[in-house]
């Protein structure tokens, strides 16, 4: 069953937005001004263009692969199961532990208002976000745009109220470690942009993926890039360097001094905001991981089970919970720093996924945004990123090395023997080598997936095509010689004699040519009994000679039916006008590389379709 797409590019903004503006902005901060001085607010700019550098790649394979699982889904897809294997399940801890962090961080405020046990409020309030996201992906988009509006309003209020009391002799000195601690706090403060990945693991569920996607992610980084920036300018300009230096909570304080105890508690409900709507889309996108992995036979198929009253990976979402739940009782300093390590990881990949797919020459991997400046931006996001990755230390590394280990397991002892599809690195490599080390496996997926995006909804012919014969012949032919080939097919498929078929594929070109133009011809014939309809594509680029005008035909579209079926043989006639009809349709079908691709042309052709009514019978 397949996911609804209800999410709007409004959503899209809230769930990128939500998921970055969390601990990154009101508690990094303090830390990161302690490594930079008054500068910090450069390191976090920097730390947006990096962002903005690394999500053009995730726009280009969420908008060609727009599929629950975001990441996982585009690096199985070009790496191979093994890694994509080891992506998903890190991506899932790293976004699950994210949103545990979240989670505790409204217990504590709930502790410090109520003095209500931080263990048990946060396993009640995941249970709230689990009930949420199992009700439905619409709802808990809902919840997260009237939360992220709250949240967007308060901070433009403290920008607009901090401004003009800004001390400028706070600026001074302005980088009193020097300039390389300002781009290695780039690194150590990245994590603050690291919930962009969590839009692309619920792109299946957008609305017009083509517009809505990149539109609502470069929105959202620029916008928050922006906010962060002039967050911090006004902070440096409002606190001291000793007080903003040692604190946790350097936004509230600064509000604080702005206008006094009510812009403490402003900012306060803000952060609260903030871990809401971080853990919320944190359980939303997190939970499509499973359900990726298990689409593609890497977890037990039970996993990918959709509500059919809600339309939501019910099972996905639960496991994902319960991981969230154990992850609060343990210590979360390092894991969250592990959570780092392996965002960045999954930016490394999509990087490389890119180049990757484009060097396979996929002829169906056709993304609506391409990242600009390739390969350079690409190679440089790699370079940049595996820095930043190792800059976080040897601890964080080596816990992610141990998720590594269970993850490689998994596909081991599991996915290994289940899994059956392609990847485009044996296309690669298959270009490279000149191996036929491919099926059409992977191009097929593609073409699917392309149809769900572009909004094309097959028709009865579509349904035919996809089961047609189709032939590639050498040339040039006379007609007789492609009327036995047409009758030899054909009659393998009913009971029917080629010489009988021959005869009436003959009579109906004597009675009325069949070849519409110099370069199409649409041989059909009606026939006796009922339910038949037969459909063969044939190319023969040097040509069939049907008259002497049209003596090099090179597209034919051959087909019979039963009597019973005449109302769908006058619809494939129209079906099959209306395709030829389009001005690129002669050069795409000279330029087909094989049979496989003569199919996918036609089934992804913005002809028009003819849909029948569900109370209709033909």
């Amino acid at each position: 069953m397949k996911l609804k797409k209800e999410l709007t590019f409004l959503d899209v903004f809230c769930i990128a937005t939500g998921a970055m503006i969390s601990s990154g902005i009101f508690i990094l901060p303090g830390l990161a001004f302690a490594r930079t001085g008054p500068a910090v607010f450069i390191s976090y700019f920097l730390a947006g263009i990096l962002a903005l550098i690394g999500i053009f790649s995730i726009i280009e394979l969420s908008t060609a692969m727009p599929k629950a699982g975001g990441d996982y889904y585009f690096i199985n897809r070009s790496l191979g199961p093994l890694i994509g294997t080891i992506s998903g399940f890190l991506s899932w801890f790293a976004l699950s532990l994210k949103s545990a962090f979240a989670i505790f961080g409204i217990s504590a405020l709930i502790l410090k208002v109520t003095g209500f046990p931080v263990l048990i409020s946060s396993i009640l309030i995941c249970i709230f976000f689990i009930l949420l996201n199992t009700i439905g992906v619409k709802e808990a988009a809902k919840f997260q745009v009237s939360l992220v509006t709250g949240l967007l309003i308060l901070m433009v209020l403290y920008i607009i109220f901090g401004f003009p009391k800004i001390n400028t002799s706070h600026f001074h000195p302005f980088a009193p470690q020097g300039i390389n601690p300002i781009f290695a706090t780039a690194g150590f403060i990245f994590i603050s942009f690291g919930g962009l990945l969590k839009v692309a693991s619920v792109s299946e569920e957008v609305k017009n993926p083509k517009k809505n996607i990149p539109l609502g992610m470069i929105v959202s980084v620029s916008a928050v890039t922006i906010i962060y920036t002039l967050i911090l300018i006004v902070t440096v300009g409002i606190l001291p360097a000793e007080s903003f230096s040692s604190s946790l909570t350097p936004i509230a304080d600064a509000a604080g001094n702005i206008i006094g105890t009510p812009g403490f508690i402003i900012i306060s409900i803000a952060a609260l905001l903030a871990f809401i709507t971080t853990a919320n889309a944190g359980i939303m996108s997190a939970s499509r991981y499973p359900l990726a992995l298990s689409r593609d036979n890497l977890l037990p198929n039970a996993i990918s089970k959709i509500s059919k009253k809600f339309k939501t990976p019910v099972i996905s979402i639960f496991i994902t919970g319960l991981f969230i739940i154990l992850a609060l009782l343990l210590p979360l300093e390092t894991l969250v720093k592990v959570a780092s390590t392996v965002i960045l990881t999954a930016y490394v990949l999509t990087n490389l996924s890119v180049i990757i797919l484009r060097e396979s020459k996929l002829k169906n991997y056709r993304p609506s945004f391409k990242a600009p400046l390739y390969p350079w931006l690409q190679i440089f996001g790699i370079l940049i990123f595996s820095f930043f990755i190792i800059d976080l230390g040897l601890e964080a590394i080596e816990i992610s090395i141990a998720f590594l280990l269970i993850s490689v397991s998994f596909y081991l002892f599991y996915g290994r023997k289940k899994y059956e599809g392609e990847y485009a690195l044996l296309h690669l490599l298959k270009r490279i080598t000149d191996n036929r080390l491919t099926d059409h496996i992977l191009e097929t997926e593609f073409r699917d997936i392309l149809c769900v995006r572009d909004n094309i909804k097959p028709d009865k012919f579509d349904k035919l095509v996809k089961t047609a014969k189709i032939l590639d012949l050498e040339g040039p032919l006379e007609l007789e010689q492609l009327f036995e080939i047409i009758s030899e097919n054909i009659s393998a498929e009913i009971e029917m004699n080629k010489e009988e078929i021959f005869a009436k594929l003959k009579h109906r070109q004597e009675d009325c040519n069949t070849a519409i133009s110099p370069f199409i011809a649409i041989p059909h014939i009606i026939i006796e009994g009922s339910g038949h309809f037969f459909l063969m594509l044939i190319r023969c680029k040097e040509g069939i000679k049907f008259t002497s005008k049209e003596n090099s035909v090179k597209a034919v579209f051959a087909f019979i039916g039963t009597k019973e079926d005449r109302a769908f043989h006058l619809k494939t006639l129209a079906a099959i006008a209306t395709l030829v009809q389009q001005k690129d349709f002669e050069e795409k079908w000279l330029n087909a590389e094989n049979t496989h691709y003569l199919r996918d042309m036609v089934l992804l052709s913005k002809r028009m379709r003819f849909i029948l009514k569900k109370n209709s019978t033909k």
